[in-house]
């Protein structure tokens, strides 16, 4: 039970660092703290120049980030003793967070260039990939059984809907700071890509959803959070992108691939209880 508790709490913890991290960028407080490892030159907490609230904001999305590190060495020393096949999962993301805290410096030094921060949101999902399968096998041990090629194929496409998201908003209006650069794509030409790429995935899962049987239910939820991720997606493009859909799809993003990833592992596991 402890360490059920430690992996949910590094999974929300996970989940929430992606919130947070969209709270920054739409507030445009992404140059609240306008160096790294400090807030600012003078100061660990504080930002001359800069408004009180912008500051607050960036400065609370790098606290997170310590809450982080406490909670994923509570996962190692949770499953240290008893569960030795999860320690490599767990020291993952105690390596990943630091190189979180690192890529995060980047970003700012380099005035949130898009590339580093879509780098930054990219980690998150991998790290998320790790938090959720740590979340599944603390449950029970699990073995591996014959692969998928369908499965895959929907964790890649997943994985590239993801990516493609994160040009889409790097060439879009939302960069943290309005004198931020952006990619220099035409955003309905990567809005297209997107789109395209939610279409092939949800046929994939339609073609999971026919060939597998036992793992129906769980096709099913992934569908629906997928379709209303979807829904998300094509509303805030017809609409200017407003911030609060921007922050709901962000959030979608993130339990779209814990969703991806979790069939992932289901469709190669299975409990040996």
């Amino acid at each position: 039970m402890r360490i059920r508790r430690a992996t949910a709490s590094l999974l929300v913890l996970q989940t929430l660092l992606i919130v947070t991290g969209g709270a920054v960028r739409l507030t445009g407080s992404g140059l609240g703290c306008p160096t790294w490892p400090k807030c600012s030159k003078g100061s660990w907490t504080n930002a001359p120049g800069y408004k009180h609230l912008h500051t607050l904001i960036e400065f609370s999305n790098r606290l997170l980030t310590f809450a982080l590190v406490g909670v994923s060495f509570w996962v190692l020393i949770s499953i240290w003793r008893n569960r030795s096949d999860l320690r490599n999962l767990a020291i993952f993301q105690i390596l990943g967070i630091f190189g979180q805290g690192i890529l995060g410096g980047i970003t700012v030094l380099t005035n949130l260039n898009p590339i580093p921060v879509a780098g930054h949101f990219v980690l998150s999902i991998i790290l998320i990939a790790g938090a959720t399968s740590l979340f599944i096998k603390s449950n029970s041990q699990l073995h591996k059984i014959n692969d998928s090629i369908l499965s895959r194929i929907h964790l890649l496409i997943s994985f590239l809907i993801i990516v493609a998201g994160t040009i889409v908003t790097g060439s879009g209006p939302h960069a943290g700071d309005m004198n931020s650069p952006r990619f220099p794509f035409r955003i309905q030409s990567v809005a297209y890509l997107h789109a395209d790429l939610v279409i092939a995935m949800l046929c994939i899962t339609l073609a999971l959803f026919v060939s597998t049987k036992h793992l129906a239910k769980e096709i099913r939820v992934f569908s629906i959070i997928a379709l209303a991720q979807g829904a998300i997606g094509y509303l805030q493009y017809f609409t200017g992108v407003p911030e609060f859909l921007v922050a709901a799809h962000m959030l979608g993003a993130a339990l779209f691939w814990i969703f991806a990833w979790r069939l992932r592992v289901l469709f190669t596991t299975r409990s040996v209880d």
